[in-house]
C-alpha cells in the first residue's frame, strides 16, 4: 500500500517548471521571479510505476472516429448573450461547451457583468452562477439593485470543484458560472486556495465537464500586480477564450477585450458605461468619447484607430511647456512611451522644432490605449499645436503613420475610418499622400481630403 508523503516545491507559474529550492530565475522559461511556493503529495511505498499504470489501461476505453463523422452543429448554435457587442467579441455568441477565462482589476465590474449576462441569458435558458467569494445574501442584493431576472437562476456558495462538478452533472445547466476560480480548492490536494496546483487541477476539472456536456461556462480570475491573470500560464492555455475586463476604476469605461479565441477574432472590443443601475453598452464609442471635446483649445487632436472591424475616433490631447529642472519631463497616458519618444526626436531633426528644454505630456482622453501607428500624425500634430498654442480646425482629422524620415505612411482600412469621422460630423482629413490613389474622393461628398507626403506638409495645417 502506498503511503501519502507531502513536501515542498517552488513552481514557475509561467510555463510550471518544478524546483526543489526557490530560485530567482527559471530555468527552463528564463522568466525572473515566477517562482512560487507549493506542496504536492509524493508516492512512496511500492506504487504502481507510471509504466505499469499506463498498460492496465483498458485499450478499448478509448476509441476515435473519421473527422468527416464528427458533428459541427455544436460550433454553428451559439448562445446569445443579450449584449450585442459582447457577441462581437465573442465571435458571435457563446459556444456550447466552451470554456471563457475572465479577467480584471479588483472593482472593475467582472461580477457585475457576468450577473447581467446571466440575467439575459436566463430569460431563454437554465444558469448556475457558482460564488466562492460572496455569500448567496450578497448576491442576492446586487441581483435586486440590478433588477436582474431571477427565476431561471440557480445560485451555489460553494468552493469545493468536485461538488461543483457533481452540481453541474446532476443538475444540467444551460450556462455555468464560477466566480472566482481562485477561491475554488481540490480537496485531495494539500496547498491553498489560489495555489498553482489547486488553480491548475480545478481549472482542468471544471474544463472536463464542461466538455463532457457541451455546457459552455465562465471561469473568473484575479489579476497580480503585473496585470495578468493570477495562477499558472496553463490555465490560459487549456481555457478556448481569455478576456481581459479593463478600465480605470476612477472613470466609467470599460473595456472588454480577447486575447485568446479558439472561436473568433482577437482583435475586437467592446465598451461599457458603469451606471449606478449596472454595465450599460456603448454601441457608438466614437460619439461619446467626443461629446465633451473642447473645440478651439490647442494641444487637441482627433485620431481614428481600429479595433478589429470597428473604427473608433478618440481625442489625443498633448502639453508642452518649459520645464522647471535640468532634465525635461515626458510621461504618456493611454499611449506607448517610447513611440512618443520617436515622434518627438523626428520632429526635432525633420520639422525643425527643437523639445530638448520643454516638458510634454501626451493623454489618451476617455482611459483608450492606442497602440496603433496609425495614431503617429494626429500625435504629431497635437505636440506642435501645443508648442505654437495655435489650436487645430475643430472639424480636422488626421490619419497616418509618421517614419523616421519624416515622411507619413499609408494606414490600412483608410475607407473605414473616413467613413466613420465623416458619420460623426468632420469635414477635413488630413491623410498619406499615398492613399489618395487608392480613395475614391466622390465617395465622401461632405469631406474634403488632404494628402501630405511629409510631416512638414501635415503641419501648415495648422496656419
Amino acid at each position: 500500500m502506498a503511503k501519502e508523503k507531502f513536501k515542498t516545491v517552488y513552481v514557475c507559474t509561467n510555463c510550471g517548471e518544478v524546483s526543489p529550492r526557490w530560485v530567482g530565475k527559471c530555468p527552463s522559461c528564463g522568466e525572473w521571479n515566477s517562482m512560487v511556493e507549493d506542496i504536492i503529495k509524493e508516492q512512496t511505498g511500492k506504487g504502481l510505476s507510471s509504466a505499469q499504470s499506463s498498460r492496465s489501461v483498458d485499450s478499448a476505453a478509448i476509441t476515435a472516429k473519421l473527422l468527416c463523422d464528427v458533428s459541427a452543429t455544436e460550433l454553428k448554435s451559439r448562445i446569445k448573450t443579450g449584449f450585442g457587442e459582447l457577441d462581437r467579441v465573442l465571435g458571435g455568441g457563446i459556444v456550447l461547451g466552451s470554456v471563457i477565462l475572465l479577467g480584471g482589476e479588483p472593482g472593475a465590474g467582472k461580477s457585475t457583468l457576468l450577473l447581467q449576462l446571466c440575467g439575459e441569458i436566463s430569460r431563454k435558458l437554465r444558469v448556475l452562477y457558482v460564488t466562492g467569494e460572496e455569500s448567496a445574501r450578497q448576491i442576492k442584493l446586487r441581483a435586486l439593485r440590478l433588477k436582474v431576472p431571477e427565476d431561471n437562476i440557480m445560485l451555489a456558495a460553494e468552493s469545493d470543484v468536485d461538488a461543483i462538478c457533481a452540481l453541474v452533472e446532476s443538475d444540467k445547466p444551460s450556462f455555468v458560472v464560477i466566480d472566482s476560480i481562485q477561491t475554488m480548492r481540490c480537496a485531495d490536494i494539500a496547498s491553498s486556495s489560489g495555489s498553482v496546483s489547486q488553480v491548475k487541477e480545478c481549472t482542468s476539472r471544471l474544463l472536463a465537464v464542461a466538455k463532457r456536456n457541451e455546457i459552455p461556462m465562465v471561469i473568473v480570475g484575479h489579476v497580480n500586480k503585473d496585470g495578468a491573470i493570477a495562477g499558472p500560464k496553463v490555465m490560459e492555455h487549456i481555457v478556448d477564450t481569455v478576456l481581459y475586463f479593463e478600465g480605470d476604476k476612477m472613470l466609467p469605461f470599460r473595456v472588454l477585450r480577447a486575447v485568446k479565441n479558439r472561436y473568433g477574432s482577437t482583435n475586437e472590443i467592446c465598451m461599457f458605461d458603469m451606471t449606478a443601475k449596472g454595465l450599460k453598452m456603448i454601441e457608438n464609442p466614437s460619439k461619446l468619447l467626443l461629446e465633451a471635446r473642447p473645440l478651439g483649445v490647442s494641444g487637441n487632436c482627433v485620431a481614428c484607430t481600429m479595433e478589429g472591424s470597428r473604427p473608433i475616433l478618440s481625442e489625443i490631447q498633448a502639453l508642452v511647456t518649459k520645464t522647471g529642472f535640468g532634465t525635461p519631463r515626458r510621461a504618456s497616458t493611454g499611449y506607448d512611451f517610447s513611440r512618443m519618444n520617436l515622434l518627438l526626436a523626428v520632429l526635432e531633426k525633420r520639422a525643425g522644432y527643437f523639445l530638448g528644454n520643454l516638458d510634454v505630456y501626451i493623454n489618451i482622453v476617455g482611459g483608450l490605449r492606442l497602440d496603433e501607428t496609425a495614431c503617429d500624425l494626429p500625435v504629431c500634430m497635437a505636440v506642435i499645436s501645443s508648442l505654437l498654442d495655435k489650436p487645430l480646425p475643430d472639424n480636422i482629422i488626421a490619419i497616418g503613420e509618421v517614419g523616421l524620415g519624416g515622411e507619413v505612411r499609408g494606414v490600412t482600412n483608410m475607407e473605414y475610418r473616413l467613413r466613420e469621422a465623416e458619420r460623426i460630423g468632420f469635414t477635413e482629413a488630413i491623410i498619406p499622400k499615398h492613399s489618395m490613389r487608392n480613395l475614391d474622393a466622390s465617395s465622401f461628398p461632405n469631406m474634403k481630403l488632404k494628402g501630405v507626403q511629409y510631416i512638414k506638409d501635415a503641419i501648415q495645417a495648422l496656419g
